[in-house]
């Protein structure tokens, strides 16, 4: 059985660090401005330098790379996109449930995922 890019709910971009960040595809626009992929979606739009790009595929549960990536009932640090820290929570349901509208690196440690809170 084939598998086809509509087949999938989710494209997921990874970062030379090793950070991965889900996007829904609907209404998903991938546009390139000089050294930047800008990447637009419902939720807003992010940009990524090209250079710092390491991969990007397709997924079925973009929420799934999260979960597996951290542990949800593990304590996490969060920072703004910009790497200012904004606070440790003592777990990632508490972070999100406690965070404003907007994107957030999120670590525990030994692994960081960026998110994005509605």
């Amino acid at each position: 059985m084939a598998a086809h890019a509509s087949s999938y709910n989710y494209l997921v971009f990874t970062n030379t660090a090793g950070t991965t960040t889900a996007f829904s595809v609907n209404n998903l626009t991938l546009t390139v401005n000089g050294t930047e992929l800008q990447i637009t979606n419902a939720n807003g739009t992010v940009q990524i330098t090209l250079t710092a790009l390491k991969s990007m595929q397709f997924s079925t549960d973009g929420t799934t790379a999260l979960e597996n990536m951290l542990n949800a009932d593990a304590p996490v640090q969060v920072f703004s996109i910009s790497g200012s820290s904004i606070g440790t929570y003592t777990s990632l349901l508490d972070a999100a449930q406690n965070l404003n509208a907007g994107t957030y690196v999120i670590t525990n440690g030994s692994a960081s995922q960026t998110i994005i809170v509605k």
